[in-house]
């Protein structure tokens, strides 16, 4: 029998330290992204079990978390991973921040391709490297990888690695096997790392599959790192529980040295239960909500895009963020910026987004929603989005 799991009752954050919900009483937060749904019921009992137990002391990795972390990419994303090239650390930023100082010297750059989550910006440049942007290009519709200009910033003998965002966050991009071992090819050409970044992995609309980096071709999985963590598509980032997966000797060994050298590869006591339970038990309940994470998406997108207020939302195909063409809206208002609506927008109507100049080139005049959470919450935030496009207009 199909088992049931209700995600449209309303869940009060507020009050228990979420950095979410810590706003006024009346606003609505759609901007960082985490989901206000309940985890994954094995996850809340196996939480529950281990709290039960009573103790909290230092804790191990056990070889079962390996393999639940392997079986779990075998079955989902088709591709075998040993279990001993599976590294735990307490989260994908600090996992990344760690290994740009160990697989690069200070000073070289590193290529992101923009407009791409902010904090990668921030790994790089608090790390003493610099950024150097292969900007996506945009047709109105969706987003494309400028290989041209990729493969001159990796000529670039300064240029050491690259973090791919896998599938792109924020525009919710499924990267193509075919894109993924292009990137590859010219990594191993220009003796470039790859870091990728695939913490969104596991949240994609009903039907499209996800290609892993590694997957992507023999030299795909020669040059990379692959990050991941249940974080995102189970809801559980407060566990802080992450790996790095290299296949490559050397590639793990430096990653893995600096790691320990920045204390991040040890688990809290619920980190790896609470994956575990994911893993090994949580995907009938990933399924039911990815099916109803895209109903939200398509409800949002196809109300935006109707309302006649100048902005367009992108089709997405991963994540639970909704990518926000408002340049013609701010055009309209002599080209003011966007990180003014964004500021209208609480103001006017309580809705907090994040403004798309933080992610770089080519985010500005974007907004991201998230759309993580109940839909009546979902249809809440487009009404004072549209109310609140209605009169920025009219100011």
């Amino acid at each position: 029998m199909e088992e049931h799991f209700d995600f449209d009752t309303l869940i009060d954050r507020r009050g228990i330290g979420s950095l979410k919900w810590d706003c006024a009483e009346g606003e609505l937060p759609m901007w960082v992204a985490d989901m206000d749904f309940e985890a994954a019921p094995p996850i809340i009992r196996a939480l529950r079990e281990r709290v039960e137990r009573g103790t909290f002391g230092y804790s191990i990795i056990p070889e079962a978390y390996r393999r639940s972390v392997a079986g779990w990419w075998r079955r989902r994303h088709g591709i075998a991973f040993d279990p001993a090239h599976i590294i735990f650390v307490t989260g994908v930023i600090p996992a990344l921040t760690s290994a740009i100082r160990s697989l690069t010297n200070a000073g070289e750059r590193v290529v992101v391709q923009s407009p791409i989550y902010n904090n990668f910006f921030s790994s790089i440049e608090n790390s003493g490297r610099r950024v150097s942007e292969n900007r996506l290009i945009f047709d109105g519709e969706r987003y494309r990888i400028d290989f041209d200009d990729l493969e001159a910033r990796f000529a670039d003998d300064r240029t050491t690695l690259l973090v791919l965002c896998n599938p792109h966050n924020p525009g919710g991009a499924v990267w193509s096997r075919d894109d993924l071992a292009r990137i590859g090819e010219l990594a191993e050409r220009y003796r470039v790392t790859v870091i990728s970044d695939e913490i969104h992995c596991d949240v994609t609309r009903p039907g499209m599959r996800h290609v892993p980096f590694a997957a992507a071709s023999d030299i795909c999985r020669a040059v990379s790192v692959t990050l991941g963590s249940p974080s995102k598509a189970f809801n559980i980032a407060g566990l802080q529980s992450a790996y790095a997966i290299a296949d490559d000797l050397l590639i793990r060994q430096r990653a893995e040295r600096g790691f320990n050298n920045d204390e991040i590869a040890e688990p809290n006591d619920f980190a790896i239960a609470g994956t575990m339970a994911a893993y090994d038990e949580g995907e009938p309940w990933l399924d039911a909500a990815c099916a109803y994470l895209f109903g939200n998406a398509d409800y949002a997108r196809d109300a935006i895009n109707q309302a006649g207020v100048g902005v367009r939302a992108l089709d997405c195909d991963a994540t639970y963020l909704l990518w926000l063409d408002c340049r013609a809206l701010l055009m309209a208002r002599g080209g003011v910026t966007v990180a003014e609506l964004v500021g209208f927008l609480r103001t006017e109507t309580g809705l907090i987004l994040s403004s798309g100049d933080i992610y770089g080139a080519g985010g500005e005049g974007f907004i991201r929603m998230n759309l993580g959470t109940q839909r009546s919450r979902v249809e809440d935030g487009v009404a004072r989005f549209i109310c609140g496009c209605r009169a920025f207009a009219q100011r």
